[in-house]
């Protein structure tokens, strides 16, 4: 199949399977868990062969239309597109796997599995934007098809969740499109290009500062850069898979891939460095790391101490942007990956045992455990792979940026990486404390402890977390290139 094909096919083929999806009857499960789940395959079938043809030093890209001068609908598969879409497309599978067994007793299913699906294509959109327009039309494609996920309970709590959601989401929005109207009037173009498009001599330093500014609060809201990230915590009266999909594979995933945009094919690193925005990426990121992890540590509520903890840890990858050195970088980008990994799987595991126990606060899990061992082992990789131990793959995403720290010459973020992996053992590891060591009405049950379609996607991912700690090389000659592709001047 050729390049363009793909492309299209990767952002087409879930419309159609979403429009197939709303003709299922409310109560047709047979049909309708299946069709989900192929929709999600076939997508991640074509979105690997990209990654495959990319890794081959192609960059596919196709031409769909001008709607007129300057705003043109391109998409191109580059390294960063090929990572970003490679690593959703895949967990969509096991999202959608997981959404047939959490959602087999709850109401609306065709209307969530629709928009569910939906989701996915507009995210491959965002991925393979080749310009600012495109990923700006994507970008708000993506904010309407998750919002009836996000309100998907209909009760008070979603209703008011939903509000704050959307309005955040459009004044992000906002900013972002006055971001790309000011470049556009800055450089003349909107299309990304290794290396960056703005120079210092494309206008005054505080306007280029403006640019930068209104694109990371912009990009920031979905990416919960304090204290633009109210909408997050709130966001948990979703479903389980719809909170895992916020914070682990699309809506959280592409306000950092926006940051990572603007940052490398907007700005580029020299262009950073001169006007000093490095730094401030730094300095935000760190006080939300920090910050988010103290609040983690108040929060008894399982989902919503998962949802702090999303906060602090998506900052890392755009501590390691900041830094502006290759390490940082790599460190960076390995943590989007890590942390996409291992988030959906602590999330998954939160599903499963709200779905089993009906236990939704810490404090309440005495003994679970012994109840659910697998599903508690699992967390209990996701929470060391957090805290950044080995033999989990968080732990090299975080070495690459200590060293992405020395190389920059910023002692004091090293001071920063130090105290979070303090609170996040101290977060992470009293539920891990709670479930196995302490005494509680939990009962070992017979068969298993959640249905299959939510515990295989558990420990399947869980192994992942492990193989890929184990065997970093997996993950680094791919991160490395992209590094190279988007950081020419640093090499």
């Amino acid at each position: 199949m050729s390049d363009p094909l793909l492309i299209l096919g990767a952002i087409i083929c879930p419309m159609v399977g979403a429009l197939l999806l709303a003709l299922v009857p409310e109560e047709n499960n047979r049909v309708r868990n299946p069709l989900a789940v192929l929709t999600a395959v076939i997508t991640a079938s074509f979105v690997v062969t990209l990654f495959v043809r990319v890794l081959n030093g192609a960059v596919p890209a196709v031409h769909v239309i001008t709607l007129m001068r300057g705003l043109d609908i391109v998409f191109r598969v580059d390294p960063l597109a090929a990572a970003f879409s490679t690593l959703a497309s895949v967990l969509w599978v096991f999202a959608a796997l997981y959404s047939t067994g959490y959602m087999a007793h709850e109401h609306n299913r065709r209307r969530y599995f629709t928009f569910y699906i939906l989701s996915l294509g507009a995210t491959m959109g965002i991925a393979f934007s080749a310009n600012l327009f495109t990923l700006y039309l994507c970008y708000e494609f993506l904010t309407i098809f998750t919002y009836p996920l996000v309100i998907h309970a209909g009760n008070a709590e979603a209703q008011a969740a939903g509000k704050r959601y959307i309005i955040y989401s459009f004044l992000g929005a906002g900013l972002i499109l006055s971001a790309i109207v000011m470049t556009a009037g800055a450089v003349g173009t909107i299309t990304f290009a290794s290396g960056g498009i703005l120079t210092v001599a494309d206008g005054p330093a505080h306007y280029l500062q403006l640019i930068f500014l209104c694109f990371i609060l912009g990009f920031g809201v979905k990416a919960a850069i304090m204290p633009l990230h109210a909408w997050l915590p709130a966001a948990m009266a979703a479903p389980t898979p719809v909170s895992a999909l916020l914070h682990a594979v699309a809506v959280v995933k592409s306000g950092i891939f926006g940051i990572l945009r603007a940052m490398y094919s907007v700005f580029g690193v020299e262009t950073l460095g001169e006007l000093s925005l490095g730094l401030f990426v730094v300095v935000i990121a760190s006080i939300t790391i920090v910050s988010a992890s103290l609040i983690a540590l108040r929060q008894d509520a399982l989902k919503r101490r998962l949802a702090y903890s999303t906060i602090s840890q998506l900052s890392y990858i755009i501590l390691g942007a900041g830094l502006l050195s290759v390490a940082g970088a790599t460190g960076g980008m390995l943590h989007m990956i890590n942390h996409a990994l291992l988030k959906i799987t602590l999330f998954f595991c939160a599903g499963a045992i709200i779905t089993v126990t009906g236990k939704k606060k810490i404090s309440e899990l005495n003994g679970v455990g012994v109840r659910m061992p697998l599903t508690m082992m699992a967390f209990t990789v996701g929470s060391i792979g957090m805290v950044g131990i080995l033999p989990v793959n968080g732990f090299i995403s975080k070495l690459y940026l200590l060293q992405g720290s020395l190389d920059a010459g910023m002692l004091a973020v090293i001071a920063v990486l130090v105290v979070s992996a303090i609170l996040n053992a101290l977060y992470f590891f009293p539920i891990v404390i709670t479930a196995f060591f302490r005494q509680g009405a939990f009962e070992r049950a017979k068969g298993p402890e959640a249905p299959l379609t939510m515990l295989v996607p558990v420990c399947v991912l869980a192994v992942i977390c492990i193989v890929l700690g184990i065997k970093p090389d997996l993950t680094i000659p791919f991160v490395r290139s992209m590094v190279d592709f988007l950081m020419p001047l640093a090499m």
